[in-house]
């Protein structure tokens, strides 16, 4: 059997993994500063959960799990012969994978809501599945960093959510721009352009601009049979790019005025503190999900060819379908994955690897080997990431080893160390080496 990979997935090796960490725990740092606490769901959930949350693209792309034992005796045979999808599928899937963070998030908040205390600020740092088509940058399986707040319509979070963006990509070292809109604004362009009914089909044309220009958007439009006057009205408002302007063009629509609103208080608490990255306004952001209802993000890296590696937004009524109403929510995700392909490719990372081993222990001979298991031991007691190679075989072989593993330390132990105390300590980066006394290596190391 030849070994292989499903499509849209991919291994990581123990350096790959190290520099993801990396990442993990900057985000984390960042998140707990802040004040977020951890939480973590299933990596599967009820469809009844999923789907209608992502609109009609995104419950396509859901990974549906069969349900156990014989998956097709519910199915009808009629269905089956006519191979009829739609029908089908609730009889033989009743769970799939999570598409994101944020609907199994809002699910937590309905059956935990006596348990908690609002507003409720968490982080969840796990991986997601999507059937997108494989590309660069592009994976069905990936992890998401996520940050939310439940439980207030304070703009402060949506300001404190962009600080959160703004401080993270800052640590990483990867510049960027932070795009801001609002979804009210785009839906005082439908009202404006007379199409609130073909809003999300507005939205979604929208959403592709940067993959299919402008013409690729007035014909997805066209596609959905929205009138040419009004693809001309949105086509010119999407040019603004200042809100006192764009408040002009929305005198008629209450909705994009309360849109407009949103982001100049959103700026009031904001703007109170210099940022390090660009934040602006970029009046064509869409995000593409049924969710959102207010304030939306999107984050973008600078000097390399990447879709997003961040986004989010506010939702008013995702618990509300669950049953809980009233409870407003804002977050923002980021994409470890593409982060990850955005700091290798600007070889971001730092050169020296905390996490990693830092030094390996040699050894000549039998005795020689177990005096080292002691020294091992003492060194693993003070925190320094050690281990010994296994066996006392040749000097060449061992240090091969030690360079295939690029370990920056090796200690060369045999009679004459073990007599002296005086341990060799090589430096395989530098090619130095020096003598010394255990104590002194650890406290060197440590």
């Amino acid at each position: 059997m030849k070994a292989s990979l499903p499509k849209g997935v991919r291994d990581f090796k123990p350096d790959e993994v190290d520099k993801r960490n990396f990442i993990f725990n900057t985000i984390r740092s960042v998140f707990v500063k802040y004040g977020y606490r951890p939480i973590e769901t299933p990596v599967m959930e009820n469809l009844s959960t999923l789907m209608g949350k992502y609109g009609e693209e995104g419950d396509r792309l859901l990974f549906k799990v069969l349900n156990n034992g014989d998956y097709l005796k519910n199915a009808k045979e009629e269905d089956l012969a006519n191979k009829d999808s739609r029908k089908i599928l609730p009889n033989i899937s009743k769970r799939g994978l999570r598409f994101d963070l944020t609907v199994p998030f809002a699910r937590f908040v309905v059956q935990h809501q006596n348990d908690i205390a609002f507003p409720f600020k968490r982080y969840q740092i796990q991986p997601v599945w999507r059937g997108d088509r494989p590309q660069k940058g592009r994976y069905q399986e990936f992890y998401q960093c996520d940050v939310d707040v439940v439980g207030s319509d304070s703009l402060m979070y949506e300001a404190e959510l962009v600080q959160i963006y703004d401080e993270v990509f800052t640590q990483l070292g990867v510049n960027v721009e932070i795009r801001v809109s609002n979804r009210k604004v785009l839906a005082g362009i439908a009202e404006v352009a007379g199409i609130s009914d073909q809003f999300m089909d507005m939205t979604i044309a929208i959403d592709k601009l940067d993959k299919i220009g402008e013409e690729g958007v007035m014909n997805e439009m066209r596609k959905k049979n929205i009138p040419e006057a009004s693809i001309t009205i949105v086509m010119d408002i999407l040019k603004v790019r200042d809100l006192d302007v764009l408040t002009e063009k929305f005198q008629s629509s209450e909705t994009g005025m309360k849109g407009i609103e949103e982001l100049k208080e959103f700026h009031v608490y904001f703007d109170t503190k210099p940022a390090f990255n660009e934040v602006k306004f970029d009046i064509t952001l869409a995000r593409g999900l049924n969710y959102y209802t207010g304030c939306i993000f999107e984050v973008a890296a600078k000097g390399v060819k990447m879709g997003s590696i961040g986004g989010g937004g506010r939702y008013d009524d995702l618990t509300s379908v669950f049953g809980l109403k009233g409870v407003s929510g804002v977050g923002v995700s980021f994409g470890a994955a593409r982060i990850f392909d955005v700091m290798t490719e600007l070889d971001l990372f730092p050169k020296s690897n905390e996490a990693g081993l830092k030094i390996l222990i040699t050894t000549f001979d039998k005795e020689s080997h177990r005096f080292a298991f002691s020294c091992l031991n003492q060194l693993r007691g003070a925190g320094i990431n050690a281990d010994l190679y296994p066996k006392p075989t040749k000097m060449q072989k061992q240090m091969k080893y030690a360079n295939a593993i690029e370990v920056p330390y090796v200690l060369v132990i045999g009679s004459n160390e073990m007599e002296s105390g005086q341990l060799a300590l090589k430096n395989m980066i530098e090619g130095n080496q020096e003598k010394l006394t255990l104590d002194q290596i650890i406290e060197k190391l440590g």
